[in-house]
This record gives structure tokens, C-alpha cells and sequence, in this order.
């Protein structure tokens, strides 16, 4: 083989083994950010993994919400209807927060009765419900699944 090949060749593996790098960094990126939601009744089901980052979606359950005091800490059970378990959240929660109202949670399953919620989102007003969660309360039956999302 000529000089010429030999360095074309090189050339060739060379930026086949820099993509090869390059992708598997990237899946590897966009695996971890990958973010599934479950339901109250899936994670009651054992469908949900556990010390997964994940996002959690239903209605908070009326007189469930427990705040402390003294500290930022508050806890609340969420349920679509057909399962329902415990989320444990730090920090101030969004003003349109309340019970009996969708919300979808940020966090990691710690196991199928507790939930560690780092950011709570509220739906923005009085008719719209995150779609995903509104899938999930019709798909249960709650009669919280009433509420449709008229503006889609």
C-alpha cells in the first residue's frame, strides 16, 4: 500500500472512531435526561422504577396537605382514582397550588408509597389540565377527568 492510501485510509478510520465517540456520548447525554410520567395507579402497579427521575401526574387529594411550620417541607397524597401515594416536597409551592387540583410533579420515586418532588407545576387556570393527566384521570374513571381542556 502507497503513502497516499495509507494516509486516506487513516484519514477514514480516524473520523469513523470521532463519530463513533461523538454518538456514544450523545445517547449517552440524552439518556439521562430522558423524563417518563407515570400515574398514581401505574406507580401503585409497580410499573414505575424506583430511584428513577420521573414525572408524576393527577389530582391532589382533598385535606391530604401536610406543611410544616417550621420548615419549607410539605407533603400531600396524589391520586387519579384508582391509586393514589404519598409526594414529599421542599421549596415554596406555585400560587395556583390547591387541593383537588391536576398538577404534575418532578422528582424521584423512592418507593410505591413515597414520591421526592423537586419542582411542582400547577395547571395555569381554572380549565386547563395538563393533557397527560387528563389521559390518565379519563383512563381511571376519576370524576375529576370532567374538566376539558376546551382551548386545544
Amino acid at each position: 500500500m502507497n503513502a497516499v492510501r495509507k494516509q486516506r485510509l487513516i484519514l477514514v478510520v480516524s473520523i469513523l472512531v470521532g463519530l463513533a465517540i461523538a454518538c456514544g456520548l450523545m445517547f449517552y447525554a440524552l439518556r439521562q435526561n430522558i423524563n417518563l410520567f407515570f400515574t398514581p395507579q401505574q406507580v401503585m402497579a409497580g410499573e414505575a422504577p424506583l430511584n428513577t427521575q420521573m414525572r408524576v401526574g393527577g389530582l391532589v387529594e382533598e385535606g391530604s396537605v401536610v406543611r410544616d411550620q417550621e420548615t419549607l417541607d410539605v407533603q400531600f397524597v396524589l391520586t387519579d382514582g384508582k391509586g393514589s401515594f404519598t409526594v414529599h416536597y421542599q421549596g415554596i409551592l406555585p400560587d395556583l397550588f390547591r387541593e383537588g387540583q391536576g398538577i404534575v410533579a418532578n422528582g424521584t420515586l423512592i418507593s410505591t408509597n413515597r414520591f421526592e418532588a423537586e419542582e411542582v407545576l400547577a395547571k395555569h387556570d381554572e380549565t386547563y389540565m395538563p393533557p397527560e393527566v387528563q389521559d390518565a384521570l379519563e383512563k381511571a374513571g376519576h370524576p375529576g377527568a370532567k374538566t376539558v381542556n376546551s382551548e386545544q
